[in-house]
Parts: C-alpha cells; structure tokens; sequence
C-alpha cells in the first residue's frame, strides 16, 4: 500500500550524486521535488575546493568514461573531461616502470612486457583478464561465485608479486581497498570499466558532476545547510522543525542513512589525501603513479596538472598523493617522506596545500556480495546511495535513479522507462 502524500512534494535527504540522481528522475516525471542537504554545497563525496587558484578534489577523484550512468544523465562533451594515459607508471627501485595498456597504446608494449611488476606469465593473464571480463556483458559480472578479490587473482594464477605491486596498489587506489579483501564482483566491473574507457577528471573539476545534476533541477529546489534529523515516511525534522513530504527519500552516505532509518550498519573504508604545490612536475606523463615497494602508505600519486592544465595555475604544477585507510593526523608527513624516498630532496620545496581526512571515502562491500538493494523500505521510505549499489560513481548515480522511478511509479505516474 502506498503511503504517498500527493499534495506534498518528494522529499530527498542528501544532495550527493544519489540524491541529485534521484531528484532528477521524479522532476523529469513531472513530480515535485525538494533536496535537503546538511552541507555547505552539493555533491556529497565528489566536491572540489577552490584553494589559490588550484582545483582540490576532496580526496584523489577520477571517473570511468565508461560508466554507463554517465552517459545517461550527463552532457559528456560539456564536462570537457582530461583523461590519464591508460596504464599506470609504477614506481619501484628509484624509478618508473609503464605498465601500459597495449590494446589502446601499442607503443607500451616493451615497457609493459619488461616491467619489474611479475613474470611474462602474470603480463599474459592480464590480457587474458582483460579479455574474459570483456566478452560478457558487465550485470552478468555482479552474478555467480563471489570470493575476495585478492582471492579471485590467486585463483586465476596471478602470482604474489604481481598482486602485490600492480593490483594492490591499482586497486588499492581506486575501491580503498589495499589488502584486496572486498568483493571480486567489484573488481571486476572496475578493472572492465578501465579497459572500456578512460580515467579522467573534468576541466573545473570532479564537482561540476553533481552541478550538472543540480542545474537540471528548478531554482529552489535544493535547500544547504539543512541537517536533517530524523525521518517518516511523509516527513523530515530540520532543527526541531517538521516539514511535511509526500515520500521521504535518505540519500546520505551509507553511515548517516543507518542512523536515520535504524537499517543496517554501513561498513566504512576511510582514505586520506594529501595535496602539494610543485614548481616542476617529478614526472611529464599523464599516468597514475602507483607504489610497487608495497611499504606505502600511499599507494598511488597523480600531478593532475599534467592531465588538466585547469587545475593549477600557470607555471606551478598539483600533486596529490592518496593513502587508502590512513586518514591519521601523521598523513602528511608520512606522504612527504615517502615521496623523498621517490623524487629526492624537490620534495622538500613542496608547498602543502590541504589534507583530507575521509572517515567514509567507500562503503566496504565484502564477499558475498549482492548489488542493487531494494530502495523502498517496509515502512514506506526509500532509500539510495553507491551503498545500496555498487561503490562507484555509476552506483550512485544508478540507485539514486531507480529509486526515482520507483517512488513515480508508486505515485502512479505514466510514461517512466528504467
């Protein structure tokens, strides 16, 4: 039985991509709709700071061209992505190794093929990878045996070396997960969504994501600075004040959504990035850095203004270094030593620019692992975020959308396609 509220608009708590997802649909449907977010800004995870003229993702952001969601919401040519050369370049003994892809960029094939990350063999099994979780389609990845990730490399035959200095790291950087423990369901969206298309980031930052998002809703509609204190079904409490809806929707980060709706516990995986300011760039390439020493704690580094001249201003150059699960007060000084122990004594004329401390960066999605969690709640309420789906920009922004079109069809809309 529906518990809807016709003559009040659609409630949404949270204007992160899952709620702005959400707001979208039922606006598209022609349903009212009001987002309330606790925050200063929308966008949630994915915010970008102003600082200097430089661009500052909170924490070390890209996202897969390949995504399927964003091509469905998103005006792709106006974010103007900049994209990282396929591949990595990983750093062991002093120096960088091109882990390339060969498919896109066959000029990276000796590199790849002579690279200190394992043998020819664990370089053969990544083509053979590569090839198998691209000859299906990607839902059918999120079915059948489900194990770690770090399990499912070993079964595959990939040996400790590889895993330890190519996948650990790669992985490590992408789903917060460095001791490869979550899902292989997870992992195997992600490395197909990474030979699909490219990593990259947007011209004015990962934020303008979100924006455009927001920019498709009415004037008004999003309402900051409004934490959200509990909820009904047809009804939120802002600062001891009750505001009636027609359905409530809590599209907060995993965390803040068991509190509101007495669900179960969101398991968080925490990240901590750290932001320099260098007169010259340590590398010219466009590549992720990963760290093949397996000592960390960063495990991948980027200068971003070599992959977007918009992130820094003329004649300095962005250097963020992202260590998976260490958010600690030491985060900066760990990351500077370690990256002396690469580049040398340059390091030290680094200027620090931020640090951010995640707690939540990820939801952790352990084996087994099942995707797509209902939205709709027994008692009437709905609920979203990449914690009901997938731990991704896509999951986001695909559960904020089918939880959309679930609340239109309850209310009895016409006309609604998933």
């Amino acid at each position: 039985m529906s518990t809807t509220r016709p003559d009040e608009p659609v409630v949404v708590v949270g204007a992160g991509l899952a709620g702005l997802s959400c707001a979208v649909a039922l606006h598209d449907a022609g349903i009212p709709v009001q987002v309330y977010e606790a925050s200063d800004g929308i966008g949630g995870r994915v915010r970008t700071d102003h600082v200097d003229g430089f661009l500052l993702d909170r924490g070390f952001q890209v996202a897969l061209t390949a995504y399927p969601e964003m091509h469905r919401q998103l005006d792709m040519p106006a974010l103007d992505l900049q994209a990282f050369e396929p591949g990595a370049l990983v750093w062991r003994n002093g120096k960088g190794s091109v882990v390339g892809d060969p498919f896109r960029r066959p000029t990276t094939t000796l590199s790849t093929v002579t690279a200190p990350i394992g043998s020819l063999f664990d370089k053969a099994r990544i083509g053979l990878l590569r090839r198998r979780l691209r000859s299906v389609h990607p839902a059918r990845l999120l079915q059948g045996d489900d194990t770690s990730t770090r399990a499912a490399l070993s079964d595959a035959g990939f040996s400790d070396t590889i895993i330890e200095r190519f996948f650990r790291p790669l992985v490590g950087g992408i789903q917060l997960d460095p001791d490869l423990t979550d899902s292989r369901r997870i992992f195997d969206i992600i490395f197909r969504m990474l030979a699909d298309g490219d990593s990259a980031v947007p011209a004015a930052g990962m934020q303008a994501i979100p924006q455009q998002l927001a920019d498709r809703l009415p004037a008004g509609a999003i309402h900051l600075d409004s934490p959200v204190s509990a909820t009904t079904p047809t009804s939120i409490t802002i600062d001891g004040s009750t505001i009636a809806a027609s359905t409530v929707v809590v599209a907060t980060e995993g965390p803040a959504a068991s509190e509101l709706l007495d669900i179960a516990p969101v398991e968080s995986k925490s990240v901590g990035a750290v932001y320099f300011t260098a007169p010259e760039a340590p590398i010219t390439e466009k590549y992720v850095v990963l760290d093949g020493t397996g000592r960390g704690p960063v495990l991948n580094v980027a200068v971003m203004s070599n992959v977007a001249s918009t992130y820094a201003p003329a004649g300095s150059h962005l250097v963020v270094a992202a260590a998976p699960g260490h958010d600690g007060p030491t985060i900066e000084t760990d990351a500077r030593a370690q990256l002396r122990g690469w580049w040398g004594p340059q390091v030290d004329a680094w200027e620090h620019l931020a640090t951010y401390r995640i707690a939540h960066g990820q939801p952790r999605q352990r084996p087994p692992f099942d995707p797509k969690r209902r939205v709709r709640l027994d008692d009437g309420r709905f609920v979203c975020g990449d914690h009901r789906d997938t731990a991704s920009i896509q999951g986001a922004m695909y559960s904020g959308r089918r939880c959309g079109l679930a609340i239109a069809a309850e209310i009895g809309q016409t006309g609604i396609h998933g």
